[in-house]
């Protein structure tokens, strides 16, 4: 019996298909992975099954009822957690508790589920306090509330470590049913085997559908078996790379961490960081949300004053004088930070004048940029109209426009396609055998693997470091996920 039956859908938005003469089951009382990158249709998808869109064309029964005409009988039995968390900031977790139950007509037993996600000692705290896996674990509460036939939810994983993944995971499969069917939407490829089903979807449509297992029996395999589906990816010279020439630095660490400490009243949001990152290498900043890693980015990009130490950018005290520092550095924040009203170009040229790029230079390097990146075509669209990985290619275009020796990449990949992620990588990978030196921080387990060095944070502290096979060896674990996890637990006991 399948809860969800489609069948020719379409779905448009202006000139663009989001959904394209999808056809598609879902199985009662599976998990079913809804996988793909942003922009690859799943939201769209999940609003026309639980009646928040209206197809264009095509056919849709959701727990044998029309999603659109018969949505107020299909509301109350489905529990929905959309993609930007439904949670009021302002309220406590019980408050919002207490409210999504009266919205269900739900009891006011929540002794189980606070158990679960760990809010017991939490429930009167706001949910705006929250760190972002607890705000996803009582958003999944919220949805769980009043027992329902089919649970939806969209990138519940989101921007989540590997940790908080499994523990959702984990909550689902012993708060439902056997009965009770769930639509789980993610852009982790690597989530694909927590699955019953996977669903794999690109450009509007199914790639794949299957077990994980049938297609792959590991993440590498399974990642590479999509790529296929997907048209393949053949690995060519960056283009990037062969055109950069960073300015040199001579010394033997190009990032340095001095004792850093940043503390909020009693709190240490992180505490002693030392490290030095060497000239062309690729360092990874790895932690659970809340470890501390974005603060340690913002202090070492001057961005946010450390409470005690300090951090070298190229040899320069980025306390003592920042704006030396920063101009030997460049920054790709993980939120889109350009600016929306602007051009590509307008954006590029900003950049560049940011940056202290004489006004003779700046326009040839920015048609450089352009020609690099294959910008030509889109050179005049505003960049907040941009797919999501165009606007993570201008990202890094902005950062590199002035050709600095030191990369500073805030969670770079993160929504992008596995094809633009290895593209991306691949200009890495390639800028760093140039000599660039580059601090990244990811969610991905798997690119960890492209990192030279890994500094593991928990708690505000280094906990770990060293290569990625050192810090396998280390948690006798065969894959970086797992070595994450270990780690992470091991240091928690202590």
């Amino acid at each position: 019996m399948n809860t969800v039956k489609i069948k020719n859908l379409i779905k448009t938005f202006g000139n663009d298909r989001a959904v394209d003469n999808l056809s598609l089951d879902i199985e009662k009382g599976k998990i079913t992975g809804l996988i793909g990158a942003d922009g690859a249709g799943k939201t769209t998808l999940i609003r026309l099954i639980i009646g928040l869109l209206k197809a264009d064309s095509g056919e849709i029964r959701t727990l044998n009822l029309d999603p659109v005409n018969q949505k107020e009988k299909l509301t109350p039995k489905i529990g929905y957690m959309p993609q930007k968390f439904g949670l009021y900031e302002d309220l406590t977790v019980i408050e919002n508790l207490k409210l999504y139950a009266d919205l269900k007509n739900a009891s006011y037993n929540f002794d189980k589920l606070l158990e679960f996600t760990n809010l017991s000692q939490f429930q009167d705290r706001l949910a705006g306090a929250l760190s972002g896996g607890m705000k996803q674990k009582l958003g999944l509460a919220c949805a769980l509330l009043g027992e329902p036939e089919f649970l939806v939810l969209d990138e519940p994983s989101v921007g989540v470590d590997p940790i908080s993944r499994r523990d959702l995971m984990t909550m689902v499969r012993n708060l439902i049913s056997s009965e009770t069917t769930v639509l789980w939407s993610t852009a982790y490829l690597d989530e694909a085997h927590s699955f019953d089903i996977a669903v794999v979807m690109d450009k509007g449509n199914v790639i794949y559908k299957g077990k994980p297992y049938d297609i792959a029996k590991t993440t590498k395999e399974f990642e590479n078996k999509i790529i296929e589906l997907m048209g393949g990816y053949k690995q060519e010279k960056s283009l990037i790379a062969e055109s950069y020439e960073p300015v040199s630095i001579d010394i033997d660490c190009s990032v340095e961490a001095i004792h850093l400490e940043k503390k909020y009243g009693s709190f240490y949001a992180v505490k002693n960081n030392s490290f030095c990152i060497k000239r062309g290498e690729i360092f990874g900043l790895l932690g659970p949300n809340g470890a501390g890693k974005s603060t340690s980015f913002k202090m070492m990009c001057g961005l946010t004053r450390p409470t005690a130490g300090t951090a070298k950018i190229a040899g320069t005290d980025i306390l003592k004088n920042p704006s030396k520092a920063r101009s030997k550095l460049g920054y790709m924040a993980q939120k889109f930070s350009l600016y929306g009203n602007l051009t590509v170009k307008q954006n590029l040229e900003f950049f560049a004048g940011v940056y202290g790029i004489g006004l003779l230079n700046r326009r040839k390097r920015v048609d450089e940029i352009i020609e690099i990146f294959n910008f030509k075509d889109i050179e005049n669209h505003k960049s907040e109209d941009l797919p999501l990985g165009f606007k993570q290619r201008l990202s890094m275009a902005c950062a590199l426009i002035h050709n600095p020796p030191i990369l500073f990449l805030d969670e770079p990949t993160s929504g992008v396609d596995i094809i633009t992620r290895r593209e991306f990588w691949n200009h890495i990978i390639s800028l760093s055998k140039k000599g660039v030196t580059v601090l990244v921080t990811t969610h991905f387990m798997d690119e960890a693997e492209y990192c030279d060095r890994i500094s593991l944070f928990y708690k505000g502290e280094t906990i770990a470091i060293g290569s990625p096979e050192e810090l396998k060896q280390k948690a006798n674990a065969d894959n970086m996920e797992d070595t994450f996890i270990t780690l992470i637990k091991e240091s928690g006991k202590k």
